[in-house]
């Protein structure tokens, strides 16, 4: 009973590395054939996803416009291809590359087909700002005439007055709108292209992102930088999305006096002066009426949000404070900047890796060399699969530094097995049976294998974090795989072994079994008992002069001294004899 309980504890364990690998595939199965982008496509794939060094993608230069005109800075650029490197990432784009250029340019290169959502998220990327509503209406830019015609709102000339008839007391007095203005507002049109680096003390003509309504805004009260968070969640009572904010210490101040005005403006009915909007590359983002006096630093803004747009517009009110305005210079597709053929290298080296380890593993191992080519086999598909379901789930795209970690975990892989199967060696030295010998190995060599693995992954949490860009993708999947592997010895090497160790060709010790403890040179038999190699019949002989030199070196000082004497005692008795 006792004998046949590693048997089925070994079957339970496979038999659960089965349905962990049916999960997997099963939940990438969901991304392929349920779930779908926003462009109707599956939202996964069973191929992982390629980075751009091995797939090309969109490249977008983003020139950019200070306020005074002025040259921006080194740190101005830096600081906005920081915060633009965030709004990329929180779209889900892995292996983005963002650099400066030319001392005025932000280049952006994401690997494949930029979608629409990404581009804006890149394109918005202006300088963030708030502003009360002075005045809405919808966005038409005609009226019908007295002919019954449709006749276009006039631009206005120099002679309409532009100057306000009183002096305006807030950013919300409707003394800024001045006739000129009010012109501007009825001939204005969403469609045009927008001006985003307007004068912060003056009034702002703007539409709403999806062209539903014009505003006139007044002047700027607060920009992105007092926003110190923002995240999307549902209301408890009504469970619709919101965009929760969090103001910093000035931001909380200011915004404690504007909410103040806008509230009583709400109790007056003087709408809709009771609204602010956050005004991104002068496009409206979401302009909410201000329901009570916040003193907090922390209002929501809700509306008909969804759960993506509610995601969305909270990236771009987190991410949103640029010390710069930017317009697009170009828009294109480039190529991959090494290309297929090198991925093609790649793959050859690490099949040329595999077939010398496989090679290595069949010479000193024998028959047991196959389980080591089966182990790296199941976490190849492991990681195959993990590669695929992480592409969805987090953008993960493989660069041709992530292939190297790949190619490199292949050595580490086997290492592993190998020093678990060494373990078992021994204890066939010692003159254990081989059922013996995998569990006492097993329990051995399991801490050693712990202990290294723990470094491996701590060598690649660090190079992840301190690295640049380019080697993060290494690090990445050098840290993946070394995971995988501590998985797959456990759940997988070992439980086979016990398997293996109970049938005849293995657990009788089959020369080419790889576990021969004849051809181990197993010399030691119990408590001060040794086998001596240099005797026996013909057979065994001819078997022990090939394991003597291993049997000789696999000695204790102590075992060997031990094992001359009793050789030397027993010459001495037949020369006696004699």
């Amino acid at each position: 009973m006792a004998s046949s309980s590693p048997t089925r504890h070994a079957w339970r364990v496979l038999l659960g590395l089965l349905i962990v690998t049916a999960v997997l595939f099963g939940i990438n199965a969901l991304g392929v054939y349920v779930f779908k982008t926003d462009a109707g496509e599956p939202a996964s794939s069973w191929a992982p996803e390629l980075a751009l060094d091995l797939q090309g993608g969109t490249q977008i230069i983003l020139g950019a416009e200070s306020p005074d005109g002025a040259a921006p800075t080194e740190d101005q650029l830096n600081q906005a291809a920081a915060i633009i490197r965030q709004r990329v990432d929180a779209s889900g784009v892995a292996e983005a590359d963002i650099t400066t250029e030319g001392g005025r340019n932000i280049v952006v290169q994401i690997p494949g087909a930029a979608d629409q959502a990404t581009r804006d998220r890149i394109q918005a990327s202006a300088k963030l700002e708030l502003r009360p509503v002075i005045l809405a209406t919808d966005p038409a830019t005609s009226f019908v005439g007295e002919d019954g015609q449709e006749t276009p709102y006039p631009t206005p000339d120099d002679s309409v007055n532009a100057t306000p008839t009183a002096e305006p007391t807030d950013a919300s007095d409707p003394n800024w709108a001045t006739d000129r203005r009010m012109a501007e507002l009825r001939a204005y049109d969403c469609s045009a292209e927008v001006a985003s680096n307007a004068p912060e003390d003056e009034p702002l003509i703007a539409c709403e992102e999806n062209g539903s309504a014009k505003y006139l805004l007044g002047p700027v009260e607060l920009d992105g930088t007092v926003i110190d968070d923002a995240s999307a969640g549902r209301e408890q009572q009504s469970g619709r999305w919101t965009v929760n904010l969090v103001f910093d210490a000035k931001g909380t101040e200011i915004f404690g006096k504007v909410s103040q005005r806008l509230n009583a403006n709400r109790l007056a009915q003087q709408s809709p002066r009771d609204k602010f909007a956050f005004v991104l590359d002068g496009k409206v983002l979401s302009a909410p009426t201000m329901q009570a006096v916040i003193l907090n630093g922390k209002p929501s803004i809700s509306g008909n949000f969804t759960q993506e747009s509610a995601k969305a517009l909270a990236d771009q009110l987190r991410y949103g404070a640029l010390p710069l305005s930017f317009t697009v210079e170009s828009s294109d597709t480039i190529s991959a900047t090494l290309g297929s053929q090198q991925l093609e290298i790649g793959l050859i080296t690490g099949l040329i890796g595999l077939g010398l380890v496989a090679l290595y593993s069949l010479i000193t191992y024998r028959a047991l060399g196959w389980v080591i080519m089966a182990s790296i086999g199941v976490m190849g598909v492991l990681t195959y699969i993990v590669i695929a379901i992480l592409a969805w789930r987090m953008g993960f795209r493989l660069s041709l530094a992530g292939v190297a970690g790949l190619i490199v975990s292949i050595g580490f892989t086997a290492d592993s097995f190998i020093v678990y199967f060494e373990r078992i060696r021994d204890e066939l030295r010692d003159g254990k049976s081989i059922v013996a010998a995998v569990e006492d190995g097993w329990g051995r060599a399991k801490r050693t294998i712990y202990i290294s693995k723990s470094i491996n992954v701590l060598a690649a949490v660090v190079l992840y974090v301190l690295a640049d860009a380019t080697v993060k993708g290494f690090a990445f999947t050098l840290g993946l795989t070394t995971l995988i592997d501590v998985f797959i010895f456990v759940i997988f090497t070992h439980p086979v072994m016990q398997l293996l160790a109970r049938t005849r060709f293995f657990g009788g010790g089959h020369k080419l079994s790889g576990l021969d403890p004849d051809a181990l040179g197993a010399v030691y038999r119990g408590r001060a008992q040794f086998r001596d190699v240099r005797t026996g019949s013909s057979g065994r002989a001819a078997r022990n002069k090939g394991a003597r030199g291993e049997a000789e070196r696999r000695q204790t000082i102590a075992e060997r001294k031990r094992a001359e004497a009793l050789a030397g005692s027993k010459d001495a008795g037949k020369d006696s004899d004699a």
